[in-house]
């Protein structure tokens, strides 16, 4: 979890932009000092919570920001 706060912190503050490519999990792991499994959750977390999208074969990406009224738009809490 704090991994996954330290990455959307480094989002929301602009470090890391929409679309930017995050490196891999294995590459996580070494920067954060973690397990490789330790990254690989904190990649799930930042996906449910919608901060990044994960494309088969080609990485996880900062998600774009969604508009508001937009359909395909999480429900807030």
């Amino acid at each position: 979890m704090q991994m996954a706060d330290h990455i959307a912190g480094r989002i929301a503050k602009g470090e890391l932009r929409p679309g930017a490519r995050l490196p891999g999990e294995r590459d996580l792991a070494e920067e954060y000092g973690v397990a490789h499994l330790t990254a690989r959750r904190a990649t799930r977390e930042l996906r449910e919570r919608g901060l990044v999208v994960t494309l088969p074969a080609k990485g996880s990406f900062v998600a774009y920001p969604r508009e508001e009224g937009d359909s395909t738009a999480a429900p807030t809490e």
